[in-house]
């Protein structure tokens, strides 16, 4: 190791040790039985949010669905029946309410910074982790930052949820608005160039579209997770048919490798918004489906492993958020489509990305013809606890849903969702959405051709990326033996 990198990596291993900070591994992640047993009762007296530094523990889907004390069961998900969605495919949704901030991107930025601390890349006692976002990643960057002795910059548009800027204030991050809205990302990133230009060394920039660490979390924890309900689900002959995700950082899709091993058949699709079509049509344009869709194709995107791409309408979107979460469309989705209450009571848990995740299954159900033997499967990175604000806009504009209205949304935006703007892939078409990453990567943020071409010719350059995750491990262990916090727990 270069002599600077080992004194900054001392340098990391006196932060965690002061503040006892020990780092869970991947492995621990997706099987906390694994984790030790004086850790997990630790946690019995820590919050789920708490800026506590064992919080690091409960970066997994597996944490029990509470805000104080709880322990480890098995993954958090939630099943759509075919009454509220009209197809008969079953679709299975992986919940991300019970990580700590109430979203899986505590897992998506784990691994970006996690990876240069243990290699004397980043040094918390003089640099900041600096996470370009368009929201949930730079609520998780900040989170992990914290918990990790660093200090952080969150940069996002400034017409995201104000709920986001509250909570990120709270924490202690620096915050830095930029114009536009969801799909305003050139915009954040001409920011990040500007800081780099004016702080130089003093931060490091961990950007979510370009950090492997991101999808490898998702390969190495969402995929298995995925994998496990499945089995557990599973009746008769059923197959593992479809995962349908939007792809905003394509951190998500990681998982798509790993399950693309297990199940060769399965079709997996990418969804963006219809008002923002980049993939479907090269097209451009502003959107209200918070974390999703950017204009460009993220540097972290296997395209090669896509089936589909569907274009999901934010008008649409938004009012089903309505009905889910306004008394009158709550009160029909019970009385009149027949839901039952304590589902209906946990649609809540879908925030607005979620919802268009949703409809992308749908839509794939009925795109494949797909049966009773067929399971879909996608994940709620948040939910609505995030997007309060965005439901009070809504009905200060357009007034509370009645049961008409309700009744509308219900059987026009939902049960009647089409296989319209959708494309299945050809060899052609994952070349020309791989090659749009050119004009981004390239000419702009200073990747290589090189890396570019072995990203589409060669077929073991995912694997590579993937093949990590036991180095890593055996990396974060190697780090905690140097710190020494881990006896205390023997």
């Amino acid at each position: 190791m270069d002599p600077k990198n080992q004194q900054i990596l001392e340098n990391t291993i006196t932060r965690c040790r002061e503040r006892h900070i020990i780092i869970p591994t991947y492995r621990q992640m997706r099987n906390p039985e694994l984790i030790p047993g004086k850790i997990r009762e630790a946690l019995k007296n820590i919050g789920l949010w708490d800026l506590n530094s064992l919080n690091l523990f409960r970066i997994t889907w597996k944490n029990e669905p509470v805000k104080f004390g709880g322990g480890f069961n098995g993954v958090n998900f939630l099943e759509i029946p075919s009454e509220l969605t009209g197809v008969k495919a079953r679709i299975i949704v992986l919940i991300g309410k019970f990580f700590p901030t109430g979203a899986h991107k505590v897992g998506a930025t784990f691994g970006p910074l996690v990876e240069k601390l243990i290699t004397g890349r980043f040094d918390p006692t003089c640099q900041k982790a600096l996470w370009p976002s368009t929201g949930n990643y730079c609520r998780g960057g900040a989170y992990d930052s914290y918990l990790l002795g660093c200090q952080s910059i969150a940069v996002l548009p400034r017409e995201m949820s104000q709920e986001r800027f509250d909570w990120l204030h709270e924490v202690g991050a620096e915050v830095i608005a930029t114009p536009g809205c969801e799909s305003n990302v050139k915009e954040i990133y001409d920011k990040v160039k500007q800081l780099l230009a004016e702080r130089g060394d003093e931060i490091v920039n961990l950007n979510q579209f370009d950090e492997i660490g991101n999808s490898l979390w998702h390969y190495a924890v969402t995929g298995p997770a995925m994998e496990e309900v499945f089995s557990s689900v599973r009746q008769n002959q059923q197959r593992f048919a479809g995962l349908f995700l939007t792809q905003g950082s394509a951190g998500t899709l990681g998982s798509a490798d790993y399950l693309r091993k297990i199940f060769p058949t399965l079709k997996v699709a990418a969804g963006e918004a219809w008002q923002c079509p980049t993939l479907l049509l090269n097209g451009f344009g502003g959107h209200r489906i918070e974390g999703i869709g950017d204009k460009h194709v993220p540097w972290i995107h296997n395209l090669k492993n896509m089936d589909m791409v569907s274009a999901i309408d934010d008008e649409s979107n938004l009012r089903i958020m309505r009905l889910f979460n306004e008394t009158a469309g709550q009160e029909f989705l019970i009385e009149d489509a027949g839901i039952a209450q304590d589902l209906v009571k946990k649609l809540e848990l879908l925030g607005i990305s979620s919802i268009a995740n949703l409809m992308g299954c749908i839509k794939m159900a009925k795109y494949y013809e797909m049966n009773e033997d067929d399971i879909i499967f996608t994940v709620a990175t948040d939910s609505m606890e995030m997007y309060q604000s965005r439901l009070r806009e809504n009905i200060k504009e357009y007034g509370s849903l009645d049961s008409r209205q309700a009744a509308v949304i219900f059987h026009s935006n939902l049960q009647a969702l089409t296989t319209d703007n959708m494309l299945e892939l050809s060899y052609y078409d994952k070349k020309r959405m791989h090659n749009l990453k050119y004009f981004t990567w390239v000419e702009q943020q200073g990747k290589t051709v090189e890396e570019l071409n072995a990203q589409w010719y060669d077929d073991n350059y995912w694997k590579r990326q993937y093949n990590k995750v036991e180095e890593w491990d055996e990396r974060i262990r190697e780090f905690n033996k140097k710190t020494g916090l881990l006896k205390e727990y023997e």
